[in-house]
This record gives C-alpha cells, sequence and structure tokens, in this order.
C-alpha cells in the first residue's frame, strides 16, 4: 500500500465513523427521550451504551451493503440514495427492536423525525466529505493501453468518473510495445482494455515490476476462472471450474426462497397490481398482460408476463428494437409504470411457476440469442441458471449498457453464485431502482432486442 491509498484508507475511516456516530446519537437521543420511558423496564447507562452499539453495528452493515459510505467512488446523488436506504433499513429494524422491548407497537413520530434530521445530515455530510476527497486527492493519472479502434468509447466511460480517474495518456496496441512499456512508470495506474492475453502477460509484467496499479477489462474466461476453485492436490496449484457452478443444496434451497417470497410479494402487492391492470385496461381498452415467449435454463421456453406498457402490437414489423428515450410507443399510463417498475411485477407469477428466480440473468427471446450467439458465442453459457427478474447485470450495469458488457456481470455472478449473493442483490435492486441511469432509454433507431422493444 503506498502513502496516497493509506491516507485515502485513514480519510475514508474517519469520515465513515463520523457519519455512523452523529446517526447513532440522533437515534440514541430519540430512545433516551421518546422510547426509553415506554418499556417495561426502563435502561440505565451500560443499557443505553448497548443500545447504542446494537444500533452502530446494524447501520454500519446496512450502510456497507448499499455503498453508502464509498465517498470518492459514488456520485453524491447515488451516495445519498444509498446511505438513505442504509438508514431506513437501520431505523426499520431499530424499530422492531423497541416494539419487541416495549411488548405494543410504539408511535413512530419521534423516529420518523430522527430520520428527517439524519437525512439532512447526511446530504451535509456527503457534500462536505466528497468536497473533501476532491479536494486532498485529485484523481488517478491512469495511462490507457486498449485493443480495436473503440479508444473513444472507453474514453466516454471514464469521463462519467472524472472525480476518479484522469485519462492522461492513452496508447493502442497495434504500436511500439517498447514505448507501451516506457510510458507505464509515468503514471500511477494502467487501464488494459480489451487486448489479446499474450499481450496482456507483456503489460502485466512491467507494471508490476514498476509498482503501478493495474485495472483490467476482463474476458469472458477471466471471469470464469475467477469463480474457480483453489486445490493443492500436489505441488502445483490448480484451478478448479465446476461444470454446474450452483450446488444441488443450493439450488433447493434458491427454489424454496423464491416460492415463499413470491407468495409473499404477490400478497402485498395485489392492491397494486390490481389498480393498474384497471389503469392500463382504462387508457386503450387493450389488452392488460404482454406475453412473450423467452428462455430459461438450458434454452427451455417459457412465456413472460408483464403488464402491458405499449401500444398494441408495438412491433408489427416484426423487428425488436430498444426503447428510445421518448419512444411514440409507450403509452401515458406504461411510462409511469415503467419508470416505477410496475410493470415487472406479473412476473412473480413465472416465479412461482418455476419459469423465473427473483435473481438471474434476464430471459432473452429464442430468436434474439441465436442472433448474439453468432456475435458473442459465449452468450449461451448466461442459461446455466434459471433466468431472473433482476441480476447482476440490473443491479450494476444500466439499462444501455452493451450486451457484451452485460453478459460478463451475468457470468460473474454464475460463477460465484451463494444464496447471500442473491439477498445482496435483492436489497440493492431496491436503490437501482431509483436510479436514472438504470431505466434511461437509448438512442433512436436503435434495434437490439428485449423486452416489448426492450423492457429491461
Amino acid at each position: 500500500m503506498n502513502r496516497k491509498q493509506f491516507q485515502i484508507r485513514v480519510y475514508l475511516f474517519f469520515t465513515s465513523f463520523l457519519i455512523l456516530a452523529v446517526e447513532t446519537g440522533i437515534m440514541l437521543y430519540v430512545w433516551y427521550w421518546h422510547y426509553n420511558t415506554g418499556i417495561p423496564k426502563a435502561f440505565y447507562f451500560w443499557g443505553h451504551v448497548f443500545i447504542a452499539v446494537v444500533y452502530m453495528i446494524i447501520l454500519f452493515i446496512s450502510s456497507v451493503m448499499y455503498g453508502g459510505l464509498k465517498i470518492g467512488s459514488f456520485r453524491m446523488i447515488e451516495l445519498t440514495l444509498s446511505q438513505g436506504f442504509a438508514t431506513l433499513i437501520t431505523n426499520v429494524i431499530f424499530y422492531m427492536i423497541i416494539c419487541l422491548l416495549a411488548y405494543r407497537f410504539p408511535t413512530v413520530i419521534p423516529l420518523a423525525v430522527g430520520m428527517l434530521i439524519q437525512c439532512v445530515l447526511i446530504g451535509l455530510w456527503i457534500i462536505g466529505s466528497t468536497f473533501g476527497y476532491r479536494a486532498l486527492f485529485p484523481p488517478i493519472d491512469v495511462f490507457l493501453v486498449y485493443g480495436g479502434n473503440n479508444s473513444d468509447v472507453i474514453i466516454e466511460k471514464f469521463k462519467t468518473r472524472r472525480h476518479q480517474f484522469s485519462v492522461t495518456k492513452s496508447m493502442s496496441i497495434t504500436g511500439d510495445m517498447d514505448e507501451i512499456c516506457a510510458e507505464i512508470p509515468k503514471h500511477e495506474a494502467v487501464m488494459l482494455w480489451d487486448i489479446p492475453n499474450e499481450v496482456r502477460a507483456t503489460v502485466f509484467k512491467c507494471c508490476y515490476e514498476n509498482d503501478v496499479d493495474i485495472y483490467v477489462s476482463p474476458k469472458i474466461m477471466d471471469i470464469v476462472l475467477k469463480g474457480s476453485a483453489n486445490l493443492h492436490v500436489f505441488d502445483t496449484p490448480l484451478l478448479y471450474t465446476k461444470k454446474d457452478p450452483v450446488e444441488a443444496e443450493q439450488r433447493v434451497i434458491k427454489r424454496l426462497f423464491d416460492i415463499v417470497l413470491a407468495i409473499v410479494m404477490i400478497v402485498i402487492t395485489s392492491p397494486i397490481m390490481l389498480v393498474t391492470a384497471i389503469c392500463v385496461k382504462a387508457c386503450d381498452g387493450g389488452s392488460v398482460f404482454y406475453k412473450q415467449v423467452r428462455c430459461t435454463k438450458g434454452n427451455r421456453e417459457f412465456k413472460i408476463i408483464k403488464f402491458r406498457s405499449m401500444i398494441e402490437h408495438a412491433e408489427e414489423d416484426g423487428m425488436a428494437r430498444l426503447a428510445s428515450r421518448n419512444d411514440y410507443r409507450i403509452t401515458p399510463v406504461g411510462k409511469v409504470i415503467r419508470k416505477l417498475r410496475i410493470d415487472e411485477l406479473p412476473q412473480l407469477f413465472n416465479v412461482l411457476a418455476g419459469d423465473m428466480s427473483f435473481v438471474g440473468p434476464r430471459p432473452e427471446r429464442p430468436e434474439i440469442i441465436e442472433q448474439y450467439i453468432e456475435m458473442m458465442p459465449e452468450f449461451s453459457y448466461r442459461t446455466k441458471v434459471v433466468a431472473g427478474i433482476t441480476g447482476y447485470a440490473q443491479v450494476y450495469g444500466k439499462y444501455n449498457t452493451r450486451p457484451y458488457d452485460k453478459l460478463k456481470l451475468d457470468l460473474f455472478y454464475i460463477e460465484n453464485f451463494s444464496v447471500w449473493l442473491d439477498l445482496l442483490l435483492i436489497i440493492l435492486t431496491v436503490k437501482t431502482m431509483f436510479l436514472i441511469g438504470s431505466t434511461e432509454g437509448v438512442a433512436e433507431g436503435s434495434a437490439l432486442p428485449t423486452d416489448e422493444g426492450n423492457n429491461e
């Protein structure tokens, strides 16, 4: 760890501790003056300390889970949403603890007022900490080494993270390799983007020898190997990749979890679905639901169910196309339910039927899978697991993320599957629903396929 990295860690530690301590202090005040006197046995000094420690631990876990403490990595709006959700979850759990201690349901007004104050302070903390971070730690000086002719696309991606990375030099691997190696020591980090393995190995060695940080855009096989198990059966290390990434007992747990959660969610959201069905029908008199053939595990076909958000026969010419930012095919009701993701709710019945899971790669049309496989043979790897309502690509990607990048994200999920990862992705999906980038359309005229002209 170099000096700058150490300083960043110290800064993040103290800024994170500050907001956690302030939020805990506010809720400790609310507890002491509004809830402690209402329980059968009031707490005293060490009892209050215990309550504060429990609250801070829950808040810390929630903040880490949502990424609310990642000053310098996330944009301020993302940090606000992340820490806001973390605080909301913590306060819901805290209220449940209060109910258990009080043997009743106390008023939530003091807790709500306390959270309102917390949210104001979170906003001030994020602004102050972010500007402080950017003043103390300028963006990382990055040397971009790329393959192909798509350097402009790569640079555009970096522009969305100007506060984090600054590409001061870029060179194609078609240039002189000695010149590339001579440039490496002049920068803090090197980004390797879409370059062949043999060239990558050379650049890797040069970076390693010069103590320069390395960022790599992984290839498909890199992701598969990352999910491998380490074996030490003799004096040579081995990496073991299973043909089925999900163990039998994990499949059983995942299926039971899907069934229970689907039933609970159907009961909870049934009033919303009823109102939505009435609104869709009243809008233009057309069908309420939209059904389309998709593929799940092993390329098995099924019909996905959604609330119709576009006009009837939106693809009369037979060509699937991405929904653009101001797509004329989207109905007035459709704009609302797409923005709020309400159109996805009928897929709960797909989950209950076993055609889908809550978490997994988004299901695609059979004809689209064939088209993608022609461009990317590895696309077929996505059907190693059951398709899902949400997934790694939905949480960490965007609506208009390139298909190849979405494939990488899906494979990362498949090769690193765990029940904990499923739970984490479901929780993070709630935050993703409020991010504009996750629902934005693409440029007019795009003709790549997915839901109802792309409803993902």
